[in-house]
């Protein structure tokens, strides 16, 4: 891992909401809006981005904690922008500040940490995994 991962550095992402990321694809009794795990796949992407610009040949990060409030709805169409901020570089932990707002008004919040993997050697213990699962 580069040591240019510093606190401070920041990343924005922004997308707009289409009926793909309605909460109704995951339960039919859900409102037509901008679904929570859609959020957070973004804040995750948001993160990993910015990780990925600063990692060595070989490296990949992986999530490894997310806590998010949803806190206002989005209605579809409308544009998201996700904003995330490295808060603490811990070896090969990153922790991360994010926000999420939509045209109208802030709508997420959450803290989340990523770890900086060796690529070859995570594949293969996920393959050792998979192997026992025959």
């Amino acid at each position: 891992m580069s040591n240019s991962l510093q606190v401070g550095m920041t990343r924005e992402l922004k997308i707009k909401s289409l009926a793909e990321h309605s909460a109704r694809k995951f339960y039919h009794n859900l409102p037509d809006v901008l679904a929570t795990p859609i959020l957070g796949g973004l804040m995750e992407r948001v993160s990993a981005e910015l990780i990925d610009e600063h990692l060595e040949a070989g490296q990949q990060s992986v999530g490894i904690s997310m806590n998010l409030k949803h806190l206002a709805p989005t209605p579809l169409g409308m544009e998201v922008r996700v904003t995330t901020e490295v808060t603490a570089v811990d070896g090969r932990k990153l922790t991360f500040n994010l926000e999420a707002f939509d045209e109208a008004e802030k709508i997420a919040e959450a803290t989340h940490e990523r770890f900086i993997i060796q690529a070859e050697k995570f594949n293969a213990r996920v393959a050792e995994k998979a192997k026992n699962m025959l």
